[in-house]
């Protein structure tokens, strides 16, 4: 039983950890399609957060290798970027698509989503796609 509620706690940690990562990587991925580019200020006024914020966030991302960026300049996605802004937008889809498969309004899902789509395991969002999708045929 310890092991079990360790492991829970643990997991939740991690989660919340990788959280800001991928909502950053996302949002840089949505700016440059809609826009061509992703800004600091751009950014931080999405997210409503300082552009120093911003830039710490942007420093760590380059670090992990997620983003290339240089001092007043766009912001744009490494392969790697890309790969976990397109995890995070599935994910997103399928936690916001079962919400709204079950009776919850699309636009409360959209919100809901975005904050659970980070802490579900990858065997519940298949089953969470799997029953979506049953629910749908209906």
């Amino acid at each position: 039983m310890a092991a079990e509620v360790s492991n829970r706690f643990v997991r939740a940690r991690v989660a919340r950890s990788t959280e800001i990562a991928e909502d950053y990587v996302e949002l840089i991925g949505d700016l440059i399609a809609d826009s061509g580019e992703a800004r600091a200020v751009d950014i931080a006024r999405a997210l409503g957060v300082k552009q120093a914020t911003v830039s710490n966030v942007v420093a760590r991302l380059a670090r992990d290798g997620f983003v290339t960026s240089q001092p007043y300049r766009s912001i744009f996605l490494t392969e790697k970027g890309e790969r976990l802004a397109r995890m995070s937008r599935q994910r997103h889809a399928i936690v916001q698509n079962f919400l709204v498969a079950i009776g919850v309004p699309p636009p409360t899902a959209a919100i809901d989503a975005e904050g659970m789509e980070h802490h579900v395991s990858a065997e519940t969002l298949a089953i969470l796609e799997q029953f979506t999708t049953k629910l749908q045929k209906r």
